[in-house]
């Protein structure tokens, strides 16, 4: 039988091993070195390295926000799922994710619009000072930006990677050069709900990296 390694902290460690050769050379900090491991072992994919893209305050002002104990607020329930939920609370903060909702459906079907998009719609100024993850849905990525533009909305950080061939290389493209509020993202058409959560996380356990 193979020998293989059971204990999760020497798995994650071993990985993070494989994966730092991939991150020489691009002038990272050691605190976006951890969100860029966390990305690619999220994906399984090293091709990530080249196509993260984060702004230059992005993850002083996560780190920041969520030790203040921010919120988080989701495009869907996957990606609420996958942040450490527990290590946040200890900081005073929570995730809210609307989609699910009633009112948040008949309000998206009146208007002909996504229920994600709507649920970012219907927090509103709550997002202010607040972590945003966006890992599914290029609209409410738009959605979010339209309330940073023309709202005055400010989050402290945008995780925007929704993933896709409708919509979602562009919004983040948008993202990338909104020039008002710090972003987390990925080029192109990769991306997903674990790639949000893994960004979200890695900045929970630069924070706090003990595991309970």
């Amino acid at each position: 039988m193979m020998e293989f390694i059971k204990q999760p902290m020497a798995i994650e460690h071993r990985s993070m091993e494989l994966i730092a050769p991939y991150l020489a050379g691009l002038s990272l900090s050691e605190a976006e070195k951890k969100v860029y491991s966390r990305i690619i072992h999220a994906a399984g994919d090293v091709e990530y390295a080249p196509i993260i893209r984060i702004s230059e305050t992005a993850v002083a002002a996560g780190l920041a926000a969520l030790r203040g104990g921010a919120d988080i607020y989701t495009d869907v329930e996957m990606v609420r799922t996958g942040i450490n939920k527990r290590k946040l609370a200890s900081f005073g903060g929570t995730v809210h994710c609307r989609i699910a909702d009633s009112e948040i459906a008949a309000r998206a079907k009146a208007e002909g619009v996504t229920r994600s998009l709507m649920a970012m719609r219907s927090f509103g100024a709550a997002l202010t000072g607040s972590v945003i993850a966006i890992g599914n849905a290029p609209t409410a990525l738009f959605e979010v930006l339209r309330l940073v533009r023309e709202e005055g909305v400010r989050p402290a950080c945008i995780v925007g990677i929704p993933v896709g061939f409708v919509g979602a290389a562009d919004s983040k493209k948008e993202l990338a050069e909104n020039g008002l509020v710090p972003y987390i993202t990925v080029e192109g058409t990769k991306g997903g709900s674990p790639i949000a959560a893994a960004a979200v996380n890695a900045m929970l356990y630069e924070i706090d990296d003990s595991r309970d």
